[in-house]
């Protein structure tokens, strides 16, 4: 996965651990897609010291994630379901019933998150 999109995933697991200031310039550089010198001139800080902080916040999220897993347990889960899905799919049953229904509905629900 893109460094980037794996970035903004480990966010979406693990922002709320990082720094208030962390989070404001993370989301300016990686979510937004702002530049360092933008981001250091939002903060008054040097363009340095907001490069620093975001690697350090990136660094941070994926010592998160390699200590407690989430994103990549959600990414396997995630897959689980796909996969039931699909054999799902490939039974001939008809799909026309209110119970097969509801399952598709919630598999769709899990997928869309």
């Amino acid at each position: 996965m893109e460094e980037r999109v794996q970035l903004s995933v480990l966010y979406d697991f693990y922002g709320a651990l990082l720094k208030e200031n962390q989070r404001r310039m993370f989301e300016a550089s990686i979510l937004e897609d702002y530049n360092f010198a933008e981001i250091a001139e939002e903060e008054g800080i040097s363009r340095q010291g907001a490069y620093d902080a975001i690697k350090r916040a990136g660094k941070q999220l994926y010592d998160y994630e390699n200590k407690l897993g989430l994103a990549a347990k959600f990414q396997k889960q995630k897959k689980s379901v796909q996969d039931l899905k699909e054999k799902l799919s490939e039974m001939n049953v008809s799909w026309d019933s209110a119970p097969w229904q509801a399952v598709l509905r919630v598999l769709e629900e899990i997928l869309e998150d």
